[in-house]
């Protein structure tokens, strides 16, 4: 018999799905993806900056209070949208 998953590993899960949620909005808006309701690549440098504020924000309000794999996934992403944005922004 399979066990549910634990609050614990529920949280973690909808934490990292909250991360990729803003991840996902960044690329599209930094015109890495298509936008999947129009189907084209837009770049929209204002929008991608919030995503990121807000994944900055995010990582420093929750110092200390993650497992170590949330953080290190965290600071993964936001690292790797901060150099996409300053490429974009060129």
């Amino acid at each position: 018999m399979e066990q549910s998953p634990t609050k614990e590993q529920l949280h973690s899960a909808l934490f990292m799905n909250l991360v990729l949620t803003f991840q996902a909005s960044a690329m599209q808006a930094l015109g890495k993806v298509e936008n999947p309701m129009t189907g084209k690549t837009e770049k929209n440098l204002e929008q991608a900056k919030m995503a990121v504020d807000m994944l900055d924000m995010l990582e420093q309000k929750t110092q200390n209070n993650l497992s170590s794999e949330e953080t290190n996934f965290l600071s993964r992403v936001v690292s790797d949208l901060k150099m996409v944005y300053v490429q974009e922004s060129k």
